[in-house]
């Protein structure tokens, strides 16, 4: 006899106990029964739940029922079949859910379909995702897109790259739509030669989300992305392209992408600043001792930023031909030895110092630099790296760090993806009065901003990632109290639209990429007295 039996004259503690060891034993006898509860409720919340919980168990372990009951009348259990078989991966449901899905008329239904033969992933689905690349509710078409991605099907394509080319022209660049979203992700996933070529070509897409999107994607393919990524690197090649380019092979990190960035400096390929900035940063990112003789040659550049950016690497690749090259550039004196040690300072390049600081001339010029700082971190930095060197010498110095100051008044953000510039940005906003946080992308920012720190000047990078410089901006705009807080955007680009969008989007000005420190503290100046 079915435990059912004369369920509904039962208890309330009874019925749920009896739904409870079904749910548990998952007893396929008693389908019939849940069955007639679940089409006829008792109208008791909790005992209808405990139901189609039990129902749920029983049904999760019966795959044939299940597959029958997709074409029942009553919608609601066709609707939970419809999610048992995704939710399970009932392989002998999808073509029955194909068919139910070619012949839906109802956009919610299809989308139970969709999403139910999305969750088991049969290749033999793939002709209705593909059919509804093009339909008008955008969730199934994300769904759809995302999905002949994951099925690698290279049919599918030319709807790809249209999707995102849509998203590149004059009416539409300004937003990122979860389809073209969805449709880079999906392109990445087909991984063929066409469909990463396009990715490529799309690095400097008009929108910023679309570009870190890109960016993104192709960062996770990883070392295939290399040889794509290669041909951006050419003699006529567009600055912003070969930045872009060089920023994603430095967050590859693979040797491979080393030899693409060396054997661009050694055709020439490298000449304007911003980029030659970023193949200098990346091959601090990448880190082999192959790169070593590639950044030392960044310590003879004019560029402020560039020889930070070598500085940064070489202290994490140091060997003594480095210790020995510095000593003699910094014990020959001149300019070029000063900014080494404003760079070895601002980077906070530590095991540099040390490798220094015993050499008497050259440990006092780095610490007369370190005193002469006016970040705290620095300072903070410094003290604790004497601390473990320790002696009388270390103690002498660390008598002579100043105490943080405790009367700061005026705050700034700055959010950049490059180490680099953050250290920079720290040595320029302290250097003018400022307490600065720094952030590596727009979400870490954001963070500070969550957690009710206010700020007087706000200075961020377009192109980032997690949360690019745009949708940053977008966000502060709509946070009460920086409504209208000065933001200052730095960046390389070089279309008019880049700075007529950010503009739209709450940016009061721009500052572009090369710049020295006095520009940047003219600009805040302009809003900051």
């Amino acid at each position: 006899m079915s435990i059912l039996s004369g369920f509904r004259d039962k208890s309330f503690l009874d019925k749920i106990t009896i739904l409870n060891d079904i749910a548990t034993s998952r007893d396929s006898g008693e389908l019939e029964g849940l069955l007639e509860l679940f089409n006829n409720p008792l109208g008791d919340t909790s005992v209808d739940y405990m139901v189609v919980t039990a129902l749920n168990g029983v049904l999760s372990s019966d795959e044939k029922s299940v597959v029958e009951r997709l074409d029942s009348g009553n919608a609601k259990l066709k609707t939970l079949c419809i999610r048992l078989s995704g939710e399970f991966g009932f392989s002998s449901s999808v073509p029955k859910l194909v068919k139910m899905a070619e012949a839906e008329n109802d956009p919610d239904m299809l989308f139970e379909e969709l999403t139910a033969l999305s969750r088991i992933g049969d290749p033999a689905a793939l002709s209705v995702f593909r059919d509804n690349l093009d339909n008008g509710e955008d969730l199934i078409r994300a769904l759809c897109i995302e999905m002949v991605g994951e099925l690698g099907d290279e049919d599918s394509i030319s709807e790809l790259k249209r999707i995102v080319e849509l998203n590149n022209s004059d009416e539409n660049y300004e937003v990122c739509d979860l389809t073209t979203w969805k449709a880079v992700e999906a392109l990445a996933a087909i991984g063929s030669d066409e469909a990463m070529a396009f990715i490529v070509e799309n690095l400097h897409h008009r929108n910023p989300t679309v570009r870190r999107v890109v960016t993104d994607s192709l960062v996770e393919t990883g070392e295939k992305a290399l040889s794509y990524l290669e041909k951006v690197f050419a003699e006529d090649a567009n600055p912003d392209d070969m930045i872009l380019a060089a920023n994603v092979i430095g967050f590859i990190r693979e040797k491979a992408g080393l030899d693409i960035l060396m054997d661009a400096l050694d055709k020439g390929y490298v000449n304007d600043a911003n980029v030659k900035y970023a193949v200098y940063e990346a091959l601090g990112r990448i880190g082999t001792m192959k790169g070593v003789i590639r950044l030392m040659d960044g310590l003879e550049d004019d560029d402020e930023l560039i020889m930070i950016a070598a500085v940064t690497g070489l202290d994490k690749l140091l060997n003594q031909g480095v210790v020995k090259k510095l000593s003699e550039v910094i014990g020959a004196g001149g300019s070029r030895a000063g900014k080494i040690i404003r760079a070895i300072v601002t980077a906070r390049a530590l095991n540099i110092f040390e490798s220094l600081y015993e050499e008497d001339k050259l440990g006092r010029f780095i610490m007369n630099a370190v005193v002469a700082s006016k970040d705290s971190e620095v300072h903070e930095a410094f003290r604790i790296k004497l601390q473990e060197i320790g002696g009388d010498n270390a103690a002498k110095d660390i008598a002579r760090l100043p105490e943080a100051e405790q009367d700061i008044n005026r705050r700034a953000l700055a959010a950049d993806d490059s180490k680099s510039m953050l250290a920079l940005y720290r040595s320029i906003l302290t250097g003018s009065g400022f307490e600065p946080s720094v952030a590596e992308n727009g979400q870490q920012a954001y963070d500070f901003v969550e957690q009710g720190t206010d700020f007087d000047i706000i200075i961020t990078d377009m192109n980032m990632p997690v949360m690019d410089g745009m949708e940053l901006v977008s966000k502060l705009r709509n946070t009460p109290g920086f409504e209208d807080t000065p933001i200052i955007m730095v960046t390389t680009e070089s279309e008019t639209s880049q700075q007529s969008l950010a503009a739209k989007t709450g940016v009061t000005a721009f500052i572009t990429k090369p710049f020295s420190p006095e520009q940047l503290r003219n600009k805040i100046a302009e809003y900051i007295s």
